[in-house]
């Protein structure tokens, strides 16, 4: 079935974000990449912008200077944070696309691992069953 609108990507998928600059063990780890991240995704389109500096998650304007921008379809961002997804296969196989400093990208991906659980558990709170992989 996957999200409705951009409002749906926007709350789950940059929610997971704002989950991450909050915890206490993730949070700092994040902020000190200094990435500014800009994730577009496609059926629905939405686009965000992830600014670790500055902690926070916004939509995108198109005006923003970002270090890297990945691009898939929001039900692989929606499968990304459920686990079932292989960051270096996915970009192989243009999943998803990826632009600027990917080495930068690939050193968020183990801190992006301990946010499953909580990404998983905001789906089901909102009976979200349906975008459970």
């Amino acid at each position: 079935m996957g999200f409705k609108d951009a409002d749906e990507v926007r709350k789950y998928l940059g929610g997971i974000f704002e989950s991450a600059f909050a915890d206490p063990e993730i949070g700092d780890k994040l902020r000190n990449t200094g990435i500014v991240l800009k994730t577009v995704y496609t059926e629905p389109d939405a686009a965000l912008v992830i600014d670790a500096r500055k902690g926070t998650v916004t939509s995108s304007d198109g005006t923003e200077e970002v270090s890297a921008q990945m691009s898939m379809s929001a039900d692989t961002g929606n499968a990304y944070w459920q686990g079932k997804v292989n960051l270096p296969l996915a970009m192989a196989k243009s999943r998803i696309k990826v632009d600027g400093n990917v080495a930068s990208l690939l050193k968020l991906a183990p801190l992006g691992k301990k946010l499953y659980p909580a990404y998983i558990e905001a789906l089901k709170a909102d009976g979200r069953d349906d975008l459970l992989a």
